[in-house]
């Protein structure tokens, strides 16, 4: 990934910014209505759009506040009932995704948790109709076993970020679509470890992770 930090962390304030315009937006809109409806049925259905958008916005922020940033403190690792909040409000709309989580460390290496929430992200956007969504992590001796798995009826893994997952790079170089893919296949590879990314089949999807804890 021939690219400065400095642009990554663009490319993934930018994915940042593009999943947040929909709710943020919403925001916005709603309290255009609100101002101009007088009728109090409406202003209360106003209200209720405004929480629900307010609601997605915050867990939007709090998944790629650990995902993409620093968050978990200045320790070298994150506790794991924090990544399984925020794994579970980024698809609490999604009435069609179910997460499976299987993790039962305390706590996880940063790196890892970052990992795990990024393949968490890229295995729920490929479930495009739905389905279920599991989740696992195993830290043994010096070495984290992360599986993340997708079940559905239809599941689409782009192509970009499955170029991106396997340590390609395409023409036109990282982008905000793929930045998550990057840092993922950037994480294991510093751990010295091996990224697998299961053949497309059309209704399971597999990603397999194993790297040394830092």
């Amino acid at each position: 990934m021939d690219i400065s930090p400095t642009e990554f962390a663009s490319l993934l304030c930018s994915r940042l910014c593009h999943d947040l315009l929909s709710p943020v937006g919403a925001l916005n809109n709603g309290l255009e209505l609100l101002a101009d409806e007088n009728d109090p049925e409406m202003r209360a259905r106003c209200l209720e759009l405004l929480a629900e958008s307010a609601r997605a916005s915050a867990n939007k922020l709090k998944f790629f506040r650990l995902a993409f940033g620093a968050a978990g403190g200045f320790g070298e690792t994150i506790d794991t009932r924090e990544a399984h909040a925020a794994i579970e409000g980024l698809f609490a709309d999604n009435q069609r995704l179910t997460i499976g989580w299987m993790v039962d460390a305390p706590v996880l290496p940063k790196h890892a948790v970052k990992v795990l929430m990024n393949l968490a992200l890229i295995g729920g956007d490929a479930l495009i109709r739905g389905g279920r969504l599991d989740i696992g992590a195993e830290a043994t001796d010096d070495r984290v076993e992360i599986v993340v798995r997708a079940d559905g009826t239809r599941i689409v893994l782009d192509p970009e970020l499955r170029n991106a997952l396997e340590g390609g790079t395409a023409e036109d170089g990282v982008t905000p679509r793929s930045a998550a893919a990057h840092l993922v296949r950037s994480l294991v590879d510093q751990g010295d470890g091996e990224l697998q990314v299961s053949p497309a089949e059309a209704e399971t999807l597999l990603f397999g992770a194993s790297f040394r804890m830092r």
